[in-house]
């Protein structure tokens, strides 16, 4: 296991140096300390999936390419993860910031690699709050289709971020006013904004949601 780490912490200082970025840069990025980083390079800390998954996100490689490569005599080797890609799942979104620069990774889960075809872009978030219920639950993970078409809004449910401050999930409905964002839980009450509204606030549709998963206990 030692040479494992000293082996992934090898090539973390590598592509770090390839991507001509300093230990502390790094340390920013995954929210840590120059030193934590160091100790990964030198492999006297085990770095764990999240945190390889975050680097290899950050670098633009596989994860893969963090580990020795496999040899195996008279024999092929089949990738059983090739019909998979992983994509981040935020715990909130911030308001303001584009999906590929959301600070609040809290995992990674498979999707299947038949959905980015045509260079479709995906992201999980996990819900808090009851708005939604009971189609959707506190905790259940959500997967987004990115998509600025906005013809594929009307009469689904969506992430939406609002005047730059406050991002949202719920039901979007579009008319001649404008667009209607309504809440499952009917304690809740509708949302609606202008077209005006829509322009100068603005109302921005951020993803579609494609997919739930709820975790079974």
């Amino acid at each position: 296991m030692e040479e494992i780490s000293k082996y992934i912490g090898n090539k973390i200082k590598y592509y770090r140096t390839r991507k001509n970025v300093t230990q502390q840069e790094l340390a920013d990025y995954l929210g840590t300390t120059s030193q934590t980083i160091s100790r990964y390079e030198s492999g006297k800390l085990e770095s764990n999936n999240i945190v390889l998954f975050k680097l290899a996100d950050y670098f633009n490689i596989s994860i893969n390419d963090f580990f020795p490569p496999l040899s195996f005599d008279n024999a092929s080797v089949i990738d059983i993860n090739s019909n998979i890609v992983k994509i981040p799942v935020y715990g909130s979104i911030k308001a303001g910031i584009p999906i590929e620069s959301q600070p609040d990774i809290i995992d990674y889960i498979d999707i299947p690699k038949e959905w980015t075809k045509g260079g479709k872009k995906f992201y999980g978030l996990k819900i808090s709050g009851d708005s939604m219920f009971p189609k959707y639950q506190d905790e259940d993970i959500v997967i987004f289709e990115q998509t600025n078409d906005t013809a594929l809004y009307n009469g689904k449910d969506c992430a939406i971020m609002i005047n730059g401050t406050e991002s949202t999930f719920k039901k979007v409905l579009i008319n001649e006013q404008g667009i209607v964002l309504q809440a499952y839980n009917m304690a809740y009450d509708i949302r609606m904004f202008s077209k005006e509204d829509v322009i100068n606030l603005p109302i921005k549709i951020v993803g579609i949601a494609r997919e739930k998963r709820t975790k079974i206990d």
